[in-house]
């Protein structure tokens, strides 16, 4: 049990005795409501803190969650991105490869002459 409570019923038990019109018996009286309010108080105080502690760890768990919600849907935008870039250049390749070819075909020859004749004189 609380120490206040067990001051209180050793108080209660002592006063049955005496005189209960005593000052000292009206001051010790009002002490003890005083000190029960405090401690109901003290009680709701705590209870309080204990309920806002607990709404913080929710809306951490809660921040936390949606944090990760956040960053696997961007991570996913990403990838898809990546992908579709991807998809676009492997796309191109048969025009680009054809457009080089289209800027060498005409030097071709040239650059055969020049093998053979460097072959050719060394």
């Amino acid at each position: 049990m609380d120490e206040k409570v067990l001051e209180e019923i050793r108080f209660q038990q002592e006063v049955v005795d005496k005189d209960t019109e005593s000052p000292l018996y009206l001051i010790r009286q009002k002490e003890l409501e005083i000190s029960g309010r405090v401690l109901a108080a003290r009680s709701q105080a705590e209870k309080i803190v204990a309920e806002a502690r607990k709404k913080a760890q929710a809306i951490l768990r809660d921040a936390e969650a949606e944090a990760d919600r956040q960053v696997k849907k961007h991570t996913e935008e990403v990838i898809a991105q990546a992908e579709q870039e991807a998809a676009d250049i492997r796309a191109s390749i048969p025009e680009q490869a054809a457009a080089l070819r289209a800027q060498l075909e005409p030097k071709l020859e040239e650059a055969v002459g020049f093998v053979i004749e460097a072959v050719t004189t060394a």
